[in-house]
């Protein structure tokens, strides 16, 4: 018997700074801020919850032996109207990207961006 997944109910984000990673994900990404503490932030997407967990200062072998992702490690992707405009926006908010709009042979156009830790957030037009 297969399992059927459904939407997302949660993603959890790593991060070093909590503040630094939360002023990104609120005031740069636009995301509604559920829930802040020292350790834990949540956002609000309508749909799946963002969570960014504080990992402390550890190295990344030290925080995997404890079971815990170093800083940075997860993936997120975001579906948006405008990417062009997203992408120009962003830019300008200093926002590194590394892959700048690409239209794939899928027909959908892709741009990667990295949060303050690294992690990589694709923003595709479909």
């Amino acid at each position: 018997m297969s399992i059927q997944l459904q939407k997302p109910d949660y993603i959890i984000v790593y991060v070093s700074d909590m503040q630094r990673s939360a002023a990104f994900y609120r005031d740069i990404l636009g995301l509604p801020m559920k829930f802040t503490s020292p350790g834990w932030t949540e956002f609000n997407t309508g749909t799946t919850a963002i969570a960014l967990h504080k990992t402390g200062e550890q190295t990344q072998s030290s925080s995997q032996a404890q079971g815990r992702p170093p800083a940075g490690q997860a993936q997120l992707g975001f579906v948006l109207d405008d990417l062009q405009a997203a992408y120009e926006s962003l830019r300008g908010q200093d926002v590194h990207f590394s892959l700048t709009p690409q239209k794939q042979t899928s027909g959908i156009t892709l741009a990667v961006c990295h949060d303050p830790d690294g992690l990589g957030i694709t923003l595709q037009q479909r």
